[in-house]
């Protein structure tokens, strides 16, 4: 049984979350040859307060 966590900065909308849902499943299934009823996704939307890149946070200006 395949757990797959994605985390993103922001927020997606409930249709950009159902197309990563759907892709990331299709991919387990053609790669690894898992069913899809047997892939678990969850999504962390992590507010852009919360992300750093190259010693900056990204709410920065030129991070």
């Amino acid at each position: 049984m395949p757990y797959i966590n994605v985390r993103v900065a922001g927020p997606l909308t409930g249709e950009q979350k159902r197309q990563i849902v759907s892709r990331i499943t299709q991919v387990m299934e053609e790669v690894a040859g898992k069913p899809p009823s047997a892939t678990y996704i969850t999504i962390d939307e992590v507010p852009r307060t919360h992300w750093a890149k190259g010693g900056r946070l990204l709410e920065d200006p030129d991070a």
